[in-house]
């Protein structure tokens, strides 16, 4: 089952989602559904409605593994096929880093929802230099290893980047400017299913 928008709001209260990490999740599904919209409009195959939920539960199991240093990709995915969602289990699974990736394929939700979490930091649209930059910082601790990760994940992300853009109308740097000019990109629901029941964690 694809959970609708509410019903991922209702997870995200039902997980303990901090706030910050929940208007990070909204950030990303708008950037998400921009992407995805776009491609949908140039004829690609790609459901709007798996992306949105998703990018809106891809850090369904973060707060969580703040407390214990469980991976939060692994454990979200988890908790998605704990609730019936095995529809997004798998994006969620691969937002961190993406479990295959073929340029010459056809785009998958996974590859939207892992590019747009690497474009949002906390809750700002950046470009993949400032996220890289922002990581680094963060996560890099003088660690050569984890510094060498870092750079591999943002290569891919790079990559997944020229896949997209190369299907849309618009550019990366047009991103920010094209969300802000989408009026009530929160409230709209593409994806009104009925009510599904949330189990807490």
């Amino acid at each position: 089952m694809i959970p609708s928008r509410e019903q991922c709001y209702r997870f995200m209260d039902a997980y303990r989602m901090r706030d910050n990490i929940r208007n990070h999740s909204i950030m990303v599904e708008k950037v998400a559904s921009l992407i995805a919209r776009g491609l949908r409009e140039e004829g690609f195959d790609v459901s709007l409605e798996k992306v949105c939920a998703g990018a809106l539960m891809h850090d369904i199991a973060k707060t969580r593994c703040l407390e214990t240093g469980e991976d939060h990709a692994a454990l979200g995915a988890r908790i998605c096929r704990e609730n019936g969602l095995e529809e997004i289990a798998a994006i969620v699974g691969e937002h961190v880093v993406l479990r295959s990736f073929d340029p010459r394929e056809g785009i998958r939700g996974g590859e939207i929802v892992y590019y747009a979490d690497k474009r949002v930091n906390h809750d700002k649209i950046v470009s993949l230099d400032e996220r890289l930059e922002y990581l680094l910082r963060r996560y890099g601790r003088n660690n050569g290893t984890i510094q060498k990760r870092i750079r591999a994940n943002i290569d891919l992300a790079r990559r997944v980047e020229d896949k997209l853009f190369a299907r849309l109308p618009f550019a990366p740097e047009d991103v920010e400017t094209l969300i802000k000019e989408r009026p009530g990109s929160r409230e709209v629901d593409p994806f009104p299913w009925s009510a599904h029941p949330v189990s807490k964690g």
